[in-house]
């Protein structure tokens, strides 16, 4: 029971993080071009040149994680720290401070707190999910913790698709054909509420967290020369990075699109609200997938069983879109929901296999380096998602709706279906071709890995 309570607190601390992260990658696309009304072209570029610093910023926080000493351990301090600093920017960057949305000033205030978002959360983000492979080597173990924290994120994602449609424009002013639409006040008042929330839970999940030291302490300074060995000698962490990354752009594809696509294709952007519940369900459902099926099948079956889900939802989606058939289509959303979950489950644990397979193959285990990776290639997906989607907004002339505009261009429409199901299908099919013919920690190869990871920390305990 004692444990049980220790996973949970634990896992809480997703909640947090997930609010920020799914109020930054669903809405703040829509925040951008409907309510700021910036620039296309330059939102087009912003993305893809702020993840040239990730590339510097998250392996270093990394490394900075591996080499912390505190009393409350290396983890937690800066998960505390990484969230307070992620919650300010969250509210500054959904807040307007007054300036012109045509002007220089507003796209340079953009720019530096869409970068300072991408810091805070790497301060939070790594620490946190850094910290599984360090509780136990036991797969199933991993499995149960992996698992936990995946519910408790998914609560967090889903605390914002539904919500967030539904609360917008009853925290906004602005008033359109007469009904109301979300404004600057109402994405600036939901983002500190949500800031407000990822402190304590944060909070919460550090006070409820202990750390566990299962491996030899490392003392190694920053240094791009570790990160670029780590990268280059871990062939299966660069495999990872490939399949995850095209399959996460293909859900983050659905989640940013889908706040234009029940506005411009539906008609009707409160039917996002229930569209998100049901896909939330699914998330719910899915995470018992990956400890149920792993009973019976492999892990590589389970995962490419989680992947054919979610092709087999979003092809039922197309279907339904085409149709108009937005009822049936979400219940095929909640299809494609379940093999989004446990793929995500799956994830995390392979990379707290990555890292064994690391320490094993180099003698170095990189925690935080090798889980870095995990924050930096969501960000690699999403910038995926927002390169297609800025430029099929560009492509097909989209315009927010105001007074003057009442109704959307059949290129608006078809352009963003496209994008909101289409793609997706292309990219999770790519992944999992990816991870069939290229990932092998799974079956007898991984079963020795594990071994010899757990005589080795056998003989360190002893030493110690």
């Amino acid at each position: 029971m004692k444990k049980l309570k220790g996973k949970f607190g634990y896992g809480i601390g997703a909640i947090g993080l997930d609010l920020s992260y799914g109020l930054f990658y669903s809405y703040l696309a829509k925040y951008f071009t409907d309510t700021l009304d910036l620039n296309y072209w330059f939102l087009l570029l912003l993305t893809p040149l702020a993840r040239i610093w990730d590339g510097i910023n998250d392996p270093m926080m990394g490394t900075i994680v591996d080499n912390t000493r505190t009393k409350m351990g290396k983890y937690r301090p800066w998960i505390l720290i990484g969230s307070c600093c992620n919650a300010v920017v969250l509210s500054l960057l959904f807040t307007n401070p007054g300036l012109a949305p045509d002007g220089l000033g507003i796209h340079i205030y953009v720019a530096v707190f869409y970068v300072l978002w991408g810091m805070t959360n790497t301060m939070a983000d790594i620490p946190y999910w850094s910290m599984v492979p360090s509780f136990t080597s036991d797969p199933n173990e991993r499995n149960i913790i992996a698992t936990i924290a995946r519910t408790f994120s998914g609560l967090g994602q889903g605390i914002i698709s539904i919500l967030t449609p539904v609360m917008l424009p009853i925290l906004s002013v602005t008033m359109i054909n007469g009904e109301k639409v979300a404004d600057s006040k109402g994405y600036s008042t939901w983002a500190i509420i949500c800031a407000i929330a990822l402190i304590g839970f944060s909070s919460l999940s550090v006070s409820r967290t202990k750390e566990r030291v299962i491996t030899a302490p490392t003392s190694e300074k920053f240094s791009f020369k570790k990160i670029f060995k780590v990268l280059t000698s871990n062939d299966q962490l660069r495999i990872f990075m490939v399949f995850a990354m095209l399959s996460n752009a293909g859900y983050y594809m659905i989640s940013g699109v889908g706040v234009y696509f029940f506005d411009v294709v539906v008609g009707d952007p409160s039917k996002q609200s229930t569209f998100n519940l049901i896909g939330a369900v699914g998330s719910v459902l899915g995470l018992a997938v990956v400890p149920v099926l792993t009973k019976f099948i492999s892990r590589k079956r389970t995962y490419q069983t989680s992947l054919c889900l979610v092709l087999a939802g979003f092809t039922g989606m197309l279907i339904c879109a085409k149709a108009q058939a937005y009822m049936i289509m979400n219940f095929c959303y909640l299809l494609a929901s379940i093999g989004v979950a446990s793929m995500f489950v799956s994830q995390t644990v392979f990379l707290a296999d990555i890292v064994d397979y690391g320490e094993i193959k180099m003698g170095n285990r990189a925690e935080a380096i090798t889980f870095s990776m995990k924050g930096f290639l969501q960000k690699m997906a999403y910038t995926i998602q927002t390169i297609i989607l800025f430029s099929g907004l560009i492509i097909s002339n989209y315009a927010p709706r105001s007074a003057e505009k009442l109704t959307y261009t059949q290129a608006e429409q078809n352009t963003i279906t496209f994008m909101m199901i289409i793609c997706p299908i292309v990219l999770v099919t790519l992944s999992l071709i990816v991870f069939s013919t290229k990932y092998k920690l799974h079956g007898e190869f991984m079963e020795n890995i594990t071994k010899q990871i757990n005589e080795k920390h056998v003989e360190f305990k002893e030493e110690v």
